[in-house]
Order: C-alpha cells, then structure tokens, then sequence
C-alpha cells in the first residue's frame, strides 16, 4: 500500500471509529510509525509502505479506535518547548498547562517543587528555560518517576525526583511550588471522555473524593516548605477557581485566577507575604 493510500485509509478508520478529529490523529500515527514530523506527510515519497510499517500502522489505528490516546501510542507528546516521553503510567501533557509554565516563567525564583510530576513535563520545562535555577519533583509512582527522570535526561536538564506522597520526606524550602493534581471529582469520573477514563491512570485524574482534596494538602504544608515572599501556581478544573484560590486565601495567600486561552479558570497563582 501506497504513503497515500494508507493515510486516507487510516483516516477513514478512525472516522468510522467515531474519532474527533480522524485525519489529524491518523496522521500523528503514521509519522511516528515513518519517524518524520506529521507535517512532512505530503511532501515526502509516495512510496510503498514496508511490510513492518504497514503492520505498525495498522496496530496503532486500531488502538486509537479502541480509545487509547495518541500520546500512548507514539509514545510522546510535544509541549510547551520540548517532546516528552509518554506512557501509559503518567497523564498526557496537555496544552493547556503550558498556561501554569508561563505564568511561573513570569515569576522570580531560583528554586522549585513539582508536587506530582508525572511525565516531569511542567518542572523539566522550567528548568529548560531558567538555567541555574534547582527543581525536585515528586510522586507516588515509582513508575512515573522513572518516566520523569527519562524525560529529564533526554532534554538535558539535571533535576532531583523522589517519591513521596505531597509534602512527605520533603525537605527545605523552595522560592516557587507548582502542580497539576489530581483535580476531578470521584462523581465527574463517568463523564470523562473514555479516552481519558479508561485509559490514564485514576490517581493522576481524581483524589476519590471532591477534586480538592491535593488543594488543602498542598495549602497545608506551604507554611513548612515555601520560602517568605513565594509562590503557589496549581493547575483547576474550569470550575474551581473560586474555591482553590479561597483554600490557598485561607492558608495567608493573595490568589488569583488565571485564565487558559478559551477564558476558562485554568490557574492560580498564590502570593505568601515574605
């Protein structure tokens, strides 16, 4: 089969599969499986594909039209400046969370935690932009963790990770702490899109509970591991603007909620006095 044809045949799979956006997943697919950018399609070789590209293309349709996010299938996702290795362990980096790396961007310090790290996208992208400045992320997945440090490694920034649930075993202070937590709520979980649902892992996306249970853990212990005059930056669902920024109000902080491209609450960033 022909580059061509496979990649309108790919399309019209998942199109019948009911998959948003068919053509633009089918495409990411199929570059992956040639090793080129999805943008090169159309203007490389209309060659045969080999036997072996065909059959990686034909197991990656089909794991899309069973829902599995193209991110798991390529095994990467780019976001804000760099591409960072995916797995099935770690949520996907979406790119509404590049709104959380340039606000903090916009911040002094020299110093960060990332509570809940997962792919390591936010805290490796910080310390990509700031050289000089020292990070530490954290999780409760030591297999997350070694996604993290993989990412770290191949992007070139040195950042020290461990394994800790929020706060615990963590030691110091640090100028800037930052998170995306698990923030939907346990009765939320069914209205999630399957890809989402039945595919990434719950403890990155639900707490079990109300979504804010990270956001008082994390307000808990600012006292014990922020430095005077630093900051807070958490990622929210759209909804909870008003009752993560009262929860860090309520800790000593001046909060705030920043929006995300699409003018939904998609930050907040929390001043403590120094």
């Amino acid at each position: 089969m022909r580059l061509s044809e496979a990649r309108r045949e790919a399309a019209r799979r998942l199109a019948a599969a009911g998959i948003e956006g068919a053509g633009r997943d089918a495409d990411r697919i199929l570059a992956a499986v040639l090793g080129i950018e999805p943008g090169r399609l159309r203007i490389v070789d209309d060659r045969d594909l080999t036997a072996d590209e065909t059959a990686r293309l034909d197991s990656g349709i089909a794991a899309r039209a069973a829902r599995r996010p193209v991110a798991q299938i390529v095994g990467f996702r780019d976001f804000y400046a760099h591409r960072f290795l995916v797995t099935a362990d770690t949520l996907d980096p979406r790119p509404e969370t590049e709104v959380l790396v340039q606000a903090a961007l916009d911040l002094p310090w020299s110093s960060v935690l990332d509570l809940g790290t997962g792919t390591g996208a936010i805290l490796v992208s910080l310390l990509a932009a700031r050289p000089g400045a020292t990070g530490l992320g954290t999780d409760i997945s030591d297999a997350a963790l070694d996604v993290a440090r993989r990412n770290a490694r191949m992007i070139g920034v040195t950042a020290g990770f461990a394994k800790a649930d929020w706060y615990d075993g963590v030691a110091g202070r640090f100028d800037l702490i930052v998170s995306n937590p698990p923030y939907i709520a346990l009765d939320e979980m069914a209205g999630l899109s399957p890809d989402v649902r039945e595919w990434e892992p719950h403890g990155a996306l639900t707490d079990g509970a109300d979504g804010l249970t990270a956001y008082r853990a994390i307000a808990a212990g600012v006292a014990d591991h922020l430095a005077p005059g630093g900051h807070v930056l958490v990622e929210i669902g759209p909804a909870q603007g008003a009752v993560v920024a009262a929860i860090l109000a309520d800790a000593g902080a001046e909060a705030r909620v920043i929006l995300d491209l699409d003018g939904r609450d998609r930050v907040v960033l929390a001043r403590f006095p120094a």
